[in-house]
């Protein structure tokens, strides 16, 4: 079964609509990187926060009320008339709604309990539903008034590349018609003091792949599509495979070889009946740290051993965590979008310091283009704590 991939919703730091996005994206401009204090004492530390007014949560869900969920909003705003075509089409009770999160509220939920621990009371506003981790879900469906599946995966980085492979899958169930399905995740001081405690998190702009890499930049974001098993367009967008392992090698640290990351991508390939060579583009994870580029350049080495296009994304939109997966995906939906008419591609921003100890990679430079071959298939990876790994097939449908 074809899971089209109708309509997108999209914000991040790189803009707040698709033109915009696609216009930083394409241009491989980092302007929208921005060096911020107050996030984790005594450093200033470049992230990726989303600057545009953002919509208000509507009053009779302002128990649901936090940044995470007004991105979801912004972004749902976005296709609400597919999304309200939807509905009226296949029923309430036959849309369901699978997102990705690592933060839901949680921002909201740390302010809440210092003014607990200092004041002896809660702030006006502060409600446990906005931490939990199915907020999201909750949010979305609530303010749809929808009645289908509803849930939030959280598996760290992988969150919302998992979203779109389960939502998939509850269309190949017949258990709904169409998913709402992407991720969403808000910069807050929690995750930023958690990787900087890892020593995982860069004083300066993240440099993928290079000699001279030494963390990442975290960032926010959301990303909203409508799955369903016909296309809704005359230029159809689908997801045409999906592919997951959990090879479980370290709490934080990736499996070395890459073996994980090899698995997924090569159940990617075999669920979409496709081969390397098949594949135009690949959007890496690329976070910029030691261990995650040496492993999944040894894994893209063995996966495309003709090797392939690709850049890491993430110099210009930060690694928004459990919205990176349809973050990125989006990304790829961009490339493919008839908008893009010169089949332009992300360009891979660094200091072109080639790591000496790493397999040599084919990037995206600025110009480069989507080779010309039909139909056209892309490929998007996801790898998470935990040895948690997802790649996505992106492509023309059917």
């Amino acid at each position: 079964m074809t899971a089209y991939l109708n309509a997108l919703g999209l914000i991040c730091a790189l803009g707040d609509d698709h033109p915009s996005v696609a216009r930083t994206l394409f241009a491989g401009d980092t302007a929208c990187m921005s060096a911020e204090g107050g996030w984790v004492p005594d450093r200033i530390l470049p992230v990726a926060p989303v600057k545009s007014p953002l919509p208000e949560i509507p009053a009779a869900l302002a128990q649901q009320s936090s940044r995470n969920n007004q991105l979801l909003l912004a972004a749902a705003l976005q296709i609400e008339p597919q999304i309200r075509q939807a509905i009226a089409h296949y029923g309430a009770d036959r849309i369901a709604v699978v997102l990705g999160t690592s933060t839901s509220g949680i921002d909201e939920a740390s302010r809440g309990i210092a003014s607990y621990l200092h004041e002896h009371t809660f702030p006006e506003g502060y409600d446990y539903r906005q931490q939990e981790l199915s907020a999201p879900a909750n949010f979305l469906a609530q303010w749809l008034d929808l009645s289908g599946p509803a849930y939030v995966i959280s598996t760290a980085c992988t969150s919302s590349a998992r979203a779109l492979l389960s939502a998939r899958r509850l269309l190949d169930m017949n258990l709904c018609d169409a998913v709402l399905c992407g991720g969403v995740d808000s910069l807050c001081k929690l995750t930023l003091n958690g990787f900087s405690a890892l020593e995982a998190v860069s004083a300066e702009r993240c440099n993928p792949f290079s000699r001279n890499r030494n963390g990442i930049n975290i960032g926010e974001g959301a990303a909203l599509f409508l799955m369903t098993r016909q296309t809704c367009n005359e230029h159809s967008i689908a997801l045409l495979g999906a592919g997951a392992s959990s090879d479980a090698h370290h709490i934080s640290a990736p499996e070395p070889t890459g073996l994980g990351a090899q698995q997924a991508m090569r159940k990617a390939l075999r669920h979409a009946g496709l081969n390397a060579t098949d594949i135009g583009y690949l959007n890496l994870h690329g976070t910029a740290t030691l261990h995650n580029d040496s492993m999944e350049s040894l894994a893209v080495k063995s996966v495309f051993p003709g090797g392939v296009p690709c850049s890491s994304t993430k110099p210009m939109s930060g690694h928004t965590l459990g919205a990176a997966g349809a973050l990125e995906a989006a990304f790829c939906w961009l490339v493919l979008a008839p908008e893009n008419r010169d089949r332009q591609l992300p360009p891979h921003v660094w200091d072109q310091q080639a790591d000496p100890d790493l397999p040599p990679m084919h990037w995206v430079k600025p110009g480069d283009v989507l080779p010309q071959q039909t139909p056209r298939r892309l490929m998007s990876n996801s790898f998470a704590f935990g040895g948690n790994n997802v790649s996505l097939i992106i492509g023309d449908g059917l």
